[in-house]
């Protein structure tokens, strides 16, 4: 599916999820469209739990391994998300993993709703699993209130200014 049409049932959606249709159109999906457009594909296999949430991976900074950071991995393809599944400990989880089409905009966007993801690492070569392109949550969040801002106009400087009959 395009993007186009990924955006237009983000928006059309947006009322289920306590967000204006008008504030999707005009600042969530614009950021994400900018995000979305830096990559090739239009849709990333994702694992999930069967309960449909997201297998997290918690990855550490190889020079301060206290530093830690959680991740979801996005693969062009399904064999790729395969292999990458066989390298998930089996013995951590309780539970089938599952491989699942996820739409790239809706990927950046679900990550609102999974706050303790961090990034999205898009894995954008076929049989390449050592090069991702990061993508940081705090990173949309930013760009997207930036887009708030402007559509909202500056109320402080509207209520400091008295009005002309103010004795």
């Amino acid at each position: 599916m395009n993007i186009e049409k990924q955006l237009e049932i983000l928006a059309n959606d947006a009322p289920k999820y306590g967000v204006s249709i008008e504030i999707m159109e005009r600042a969530v999906n614009p950021v994400l469209k900018f995000f979305a457009s830096q990559h090739k594909q239009t849709d990333y296999f994702v694992l999930h739990a069967s309960d449909r949430h997201w297998i997290i991976t918690t990855l550490n900074n190889r020079k301060q391994p206290q530093i830690t950071k959680q991740v979801v991995y996005g693969f062009v393809n399904r064999q790729d998300a395969r292999d990458f599944q066989n390298t998930v400990d089996s013995s951590s989880v309780n539970f089938p993993i599952n491989i699942v089409s996820v739409p790239i905009t809706h990927l950046f966007f679900q990550m609102f709703a999974v706050r303790q993801v961090d990034s999205i690492i898009l894995m954008d070569n076929p049989n390449n699993k050592t090069q991702g392109i990061e993508i940081q949550r705090e990173d949309i969040e930013n760009m997207i209130q930036k887009q708030l801002q402007q559509m909202t106009p500056n109320l402080s400087l509207k209520s400091r200014k008295k009005p002309p009959n103010l004795a």
